[in-house]
């Protein structure tokens, strides 16, 4: 390889390490919201099953805007969720809809609300505790609960 191909390549991997960490930074409220809908959703049946977390992993290995995260930081992110639930439901909803809440009347308010939907149909019964959940989030996003079939 000679010095220019050496330095174009280094330029190169250079400047995909900052787009993918800027991606990172403009995204990481996106991931929170997501991940905190997640865990609404899969604790509002008091059961959070491998089918959710597994479903949720899917999701944000696929989404462009959310690949650029690291597998453990999700789950850590999901985890934080669940211990609040588990701690006092009150301030585990809440704190759901403070990382929601950054979203309402946004774009990204419809996908945060369709990953959830997903989520709680994921372990094959999307129960009424579960729909509440999303119906909740929905009008916390400005969004109208009846346009997801909720």
């Amino acid at each position: 390889m000679s010095f220019t191909e050496w330095v174009k390549k280094n330029v190169t991997d250079a400047r995909d390490t900052l787009n993918a960490e800027i991606t990172k930074f403009k995204s990481k409220d996106l991931m929170e919201a997501v991940v905190a809908g997640c865990a609404l959703v899969a604790y509002a049946d008091g059961n959070v099953s491998s089918e959710e977390k597994q479903k949720m992993m899917g999701y944000l290995k696929t989404s462009d805007q959310l690949k650029v995260f690291d597998s453990n930081d999700v789950i850590k992110t999901f985890q934080k969720y669940v211990e609040k639930f588990e701690f006092d439901s009150t301030i585990g909803t809440g704190e759901v809809m403070q990382a929601v809440g950054k979203f309402r009347d946004k774009p990204q308010a419809q996908l945060i609300v369709r990953v959830c939907c997903a989520i709680g149909a994921s372990d094959g019964d999307f129960d009424a505790n579960e729909r509440a959940a999303v119906r909740r989030m929905s009008s916390e996003l400005g969004l109208n609960p009846s346009d997801f079939n909720l």
